[in-house]
């Protein structure tokens, strides 16, 4: 659930990029924080080794106008793949909005791909929430190396479930589908935060009727938060 500073009038969302070390994350929010008018977004923070691998996190907000008189931050951070740092991919997904998960598509990173799934829904699981829970994003990085695990496997191995997560075969390198990554984990992210915006103003108010007219409200006379019509485009 998005933090919501009322004095301040701003609604922020957490989006976590996993993946296994080396996956594209870090080369994700380079190219994002590149594409972007600077002055819609932060300083890009990274902290990374020698190996250049994500250690801590990095950390990126994308301010943009998708509530009437709230301004909206996108934070943006992504967590070690190395299962070494495991005690600070748990406490970056303490509570996430959404996921990008970026699957590294050379064939030999298969295993490795799969083991940090699964280190996900772990990590998830301490931290009180699901996977199931989650907007999630299912990126192929690295489409142009010579070898390249088919689609179809990759499929298999990651998406393989009666609900489908939304894929993108991606060269982060390079920039391809890295911004429509991040839109499509976006328009999920505030879709979920306006269902619940809802269903909670309506449970709220009927509460209200209830314990003042001992009956509940017809439909007619509740209110709900503006429902969003179009889905907007949070990256050019």
């Amino acid at each position: 659930m998005a933090t919501i500073r009322k004095e301040q009038r701003i609604l922020c969302f957490k989006i976590v990029y996993c993946g296994t070390a080396l996956s594209g994350k870090t080369t994700n929010l380079k190219t994002i924080h590149s594409r972007l008018d600077p002055a819609g977004r932060s300083d890009l923070v990274s902290m990374s080794t020698a190996a250049d691998r994500t250690l801590f996190f990095d950390f990126l907000s994308i301010e943009t106008s998708v509530m009437p008189g709230y301004r909206t931050l996108f934070q943006l951070y992504t967590v070690p793949g190395q299962i070494t740092y495991n005690a600070t991919m748990q406490m970056v997904l303490k509570q996430a909005d959404g996921v990008v998960f970026v699957a590294d598509s050379q064939m030999d990173r298969q295993r490795d791909n799969l083991q940090s799934w699964q280190n996900l829904e772990a990590n998830l699981r301490l931290n009180g929430s699901s996977i199931e829970r989650l907007p999630v994003v299912l990126q192929y990085n690295k489409r142009d190396v010579p070898n390249a695990a088919p689609v179809e496997y990759l499929e298999f191995l990651l998406n393989n479930r009666p609900n489908r997560y939304i894929s993108f075969e991606a060269e982060a390198s390079r920039g391809r589908n890295v911004l429509a990554s991040l839109n499509a984990v976006s328009q999920q992210v505030l879709t979920q935060f306006h269902e619940q915006m809802q269903r909670e103003r309506i449970e709220l108010e009927s509460d209200d009727h209830f314990n003042e007219n001992d009956s509940p409200s017809p439909p007619a006379e509740r209110s709900a938060l503006p429902s969003q019509t179009k889905e907007p485009s949070l990256v050019a």
